[in-house]
């Protein structure tokens, strides 16, 4: 009994398996639209063998049939490194059809498939691409997996697909006409090249710009954009196809190791631009490190599983994201300008290399958007950074050009600083000396500088000397030379005077300017100047002693004197001494005398 029990359910069961295979049978594609573009995802069977022991023999001879299932649209297969999955399709043309037809897997980073296409005299024909294949031995070498089909016998033809992938991905699966398929990769072409070719500029620029420039910003710049411009030839199959076609092994690291590295050059460019080194120094370390690791993970991802160096890569990559819009934000909240730049062009970046992290793992579809949503960011981000990076270093410039006034300039007024005018006055001195050119040297002093200062405090007490100085520049000339020579102090050096009068007319504008008040002000604060001049050619002195003689002639005003203008004494001449005369009246003959 229990023989027949065990007999009677073997063949219920061979029984059901016969039922139920017509009912998994596809229906057969019909190409008869030159024009249309045919997902097969949904059209086929298809069956994951754990063991990948089957052949294409026992596929086509049943015995593995039965147990494949209806496939279904974005269907994400987690075949790891040993299972195949399998996947069968049936085409049908019209004979009068004179058009080519071609299947296409249009996924640059499919690892391995193989189809099989069966010949006049009953042979299985196989033929294999993917990206751990060198290119140039493909059937058709491409940016992706393509094959020709053989239907010029007409009738319906049974053509097997063998994948090998060793991550979670939806693999997508068309059949077009040749046509469609010459007009598709033309587009394709055009705008990867576009993009390309707009990255090259921008890396040449930047490069340019680093040697004019001398500023390693721009050439790291410019190391990152080649980066990003070998990123996007690695993930859109170009560089495969017309960089390396016969490496095999490259071909396959390549796209994970340029994923590293492109993180690894975003960082420090984002690093570099929103300037967080004296800011959040902890946060800067962080940022170093993350971007230093990018480097040793590419190194690891060679050598270790490609299942785990994926998993590596979209860890990298989100950690990547998060610290890249941090930066990028904690700069914008500090209301700089770069910082508003590179957020808002670093965020479709950041939302891309997300949703290229979410196809490496199989939680989004292949689409057209996931394969091409880098790329355009890229296209966008890429220029934006530079515009950041020109506005970063225009601020450079601009404070570089300050440091280098500081040392030529008064920091508070802009005035010549002391010591440069003190070598002016020597050169004019030099001058007078040699060419006997006339000038005129005046010191002007703020005397209630410190009554203002002690009881307005030191903001008042500095915009009263820029009122000094905007006072000065109204009565002086283009010519004349003015610098601070002291706290409250300012030197003038007057070229061509060769009389008081102008000198006393200019200082008393000056005092009287001073002592006007300024239209709503609040307080009101007068200006009380005390100057002292010397006339080079009434009294020629080295500069040094002149500008001590200046100085002690205004320290010894008091401070309501009615005199606030005064001048050095003139030299006078200095009488020759008795002795000389006497010996010269004896050098001398003596003069005969009148005869009386």
């Amino acid at each position: 009994m229990r023989y027949a029990a065990t007999l009677l359910t073997t063949v219920l069961l061979a029984l059901l398996a016969t039922l139920a295979a017509p009912l998994r049978a596809q229906p057969v594609v019909v190409l008869d639209n030159p024009a249309e573009l045919i997902n097969l995802q949904a059209r086929g069977l298809a069956w994951i063998d754990s063991s990948a022991s089957a052949t294409i023999t026992q596929m086509a001879a049943g015995s593995q049939r039965a147990l494949m299932e209806p496939g279904q649209e974005n269907t994400v297969y987690a075949l790891g490194p040993r299972a195949v999955l399998w996947q069968h399709f049936r085409f049908s043309s019209p004979l009068a059809s004179q058009q080519d037809w071609v299947l296409e897997f249009p996924l640059p980073l499919l690892d391995s498939v193989t189809v099989f296409q069966q010949a006049r005299d009953g042979r299985w024909i196989p033929q294999s691409a993917g990206d751990t294949l060198p290119v140039s031995g493909w059937p058709e070498p491409g940016r992706y997996a393509q094959f020709r089909l053989d239907l010029q016998d007409g009738g319906v033809h049974d053509v097997y697909v063998r994948i090998q992938h060793v991550t979670r991905a939806n693999i997508p699966v068309n059949v077009v006409s040749g046509q469609v398929r010459s007009h598709r990769l033309q587009v394709e072409y055009m705008i990867i090249g576009i993009v390309l070719g707009a990255m090259l500029l921008l890396i040449v620029a930047g490069a340019a710009q680093c040697w004019v420039y001398r500023d390693v910003a721009y050439g790291l710049y410019a190391g990152y954009a080649t980066t990003m411009g070998l990123v996007i030839a690695s993930t859109s199959g170009m560089a495969g196809h017309l960089l390396w076609p016969d490496s095999a092994a490259w071909n396959n690291a390549a796209q994970g190791v340029l994923a590293l590295l492109g993180g690894c050059a975003a960082l420090l460019v984002l690093r570099k631009l929103c300037d967080i080194t004296g800011r959040r120094p902890w946060f800067d370390h962080l940022v170093l490190a993350a971007s230093i690791a990018g480097p040793l993970l590419a190194i690891t991802y060679v050598g270790i599983n490609r299942h785990w160096g994926v998993r590596l890569i979209g860890v990298y990559l989100v950690v990547v994201v998060v610290l890249g819009l941090t930066t990028a934000f904690m700069a914008w909240r500090r209301k700089d300008m770069v910082g508003a730049w590179v957020l808002a062009g670093f965020t479709p970046l950041a939302l891309s290399t997300l949703l290229l992290v979410a196809r490496i793992f199989g939680w989004a579809p292949t689409s057209w958007l996931s394969e091409h949503a880098l790329m355009l960011s890229l296209a966008f981000e890429v220029p934006m950074l530079l515009v950041a990076l020109n506005i970063r270093s225009r601020e450079r410039h601009g404070v570089e050009a300050r440091e280098q006034a500081m040392a030529s300039q008064d920091a508070l007024t802009g005035l010549l600083a002391s010591h440069l005018f003190h070598d002016r006055l020597q050169q004019v001195v030099a001058r007078a000396t040699r060419y006997k050119e006339p000038a005129a040297v005046v010191y002007v002093e703020l005397v209630n500088y410190g009554y203002i200062k002690r009881t307005y405090g030191i903001a008042v007490a500095e915009q009263s000397l820029l009122r000094c100085v905007i006072k000065l520049r109204r009565i002086l000339r283009d010519v004349d030379t003015v610098g601070r020579v002291d706290e409250a102090r300012f030197g003038l050096i007057l070229e061509g005077v060769s009389s008081r009068e102008p000198v006393t007319e200019l200082a008393a504008r000056l005092i009287a300017a001073g002592l006007m008040p300024l239209k709503g002000l609040k307080p009101e604060v007068l200006l009380q100047f005390h100057v002292a001049s010397v006339l080079l050619k009434e009294r020629l002195m080295e500069g040094p002693d002149i500008a001590t003689a200046l100085g002690e002639l205004l320290s010894g005003m008091a401070p309501r004197s009615r005199r606030p203008i005064r001048f050095l004494d003139p030299e006078l001449t200095k009488p020759m001494p008795l002795e000389a005369v006497d010996s010269e009246l004896d050098d001398q003959e003596p003069e005969s005398l009148p005869a009386t």
